[in-house]
């Protein structure tokens, strides 16, 4: 962990910067500065199961995400695990600590084999200084968590725990699922508690809400994936039953 860079070759000086680009960190730099500026990236793998860094340790650097998935957690204080946001490739994590650099508020664990990019908080300023749009869309990132967060309040007291459920299926579809024949296939590697927390529920009632999608021909749970049948009803499930379709936003976590 924390190995000199290893981004030696032209064609994955490119393929980071692309990576880069679609997080949003260098989206406005113009390409020859931006594969100049992967050269100085840090990179790391972490086996699936594996903690990235833990709430309470010194926030120091950011993380991009190139390859694998990721969860981030919190603590209570009787020590029960919160999840609160799944990520995939090129989603970042950690940008707090580039404007408070004080412990982390949260834990980042690999759900899947993962390989990420970081950067450490001095050469990050020192980025922004040169460029105040990489600021900026750190800031946007931030910005997009804290009304993530707000939308997830509301949800837990405005609608029941099968729309939330239907939300997030199609949150997880969109973001990570393959198109197929019959439907959309979700392949994941979440226990039945952990999809229970991403939608603020308790396991036996998560459970009685996929049992029903299942019996409706919605969705047909396939080993450790689901794949998703019918997403026009689950979108009207989520929004309460109506015709409204659910929006997709982004998922950031600024740790």
């Amino acid at each position: 962990m924390g190995a000199a860079p290893d981004v030696t070759s032209g064609d994955e000086d490119r393929i980071l910067a692309q990576t880069l680009r679609r997080a949003g960190i260098l989206r406005h730099v113009e390409p020859a500065a931006a594969s100049a500026l992967t050269r100085q990236l840090y990179t790391d793998e972490f086996r699936s199961g594996e903690t990235i860094f833990t709430q309470g340790d010194p926030g120091d650097r950011v993380h991009v995400i190139v390859s694998g998935t990721v969860k981030i957690s919190l603590r209570g204080p009787g020590g029960r695990e919160n999840l609160r946001a799944i990520l995939g490739p090129t989603d970042a994590f950690g940008e707090l600590a580039v404007f408070d650099p004080g412990p982390r508020s949260c834990t980042a664990s690999a759900i899947t084999d993962v390989r990420a990019v970081w950067l450490d908080r001095a050469t990050l300023r020192t980025w922004i200084a040169r460029w105040p749009v990489i600021g900026e869309q750190l800031l946007q990132s931030l910005t997009q968590r804290l009304t993530h967060t707000e939308e997830q309040q509301v949800e837990l007291v405005s609608s029941d725990v099968a729309s939330r459920v239907a939300r997030q299926l199609l949150l997880l579809g969109g973001r990570f699922g393959t198109p197929e024949a019959d439907g959309l296939r979700l392949e994941h590697e979440l226990s039945q508690d952990e999809l229970a927390q991403l939608v603020g529920a308790d396991r036996v009632t998560v459970n009685k809400a996929l049992r029903t999608f299942t019996a409706r021909g919605w969705i047909r749970p396939d080993g450790k994936s689901v794949l998703i049948l019918d997403p026009d009803a689950l979108a009207r499930r989520g929004a309460g039953g109506g015709t409204g379709a659910y929006r997709r936003r982004p998922l950031r976590a600024s740790a």
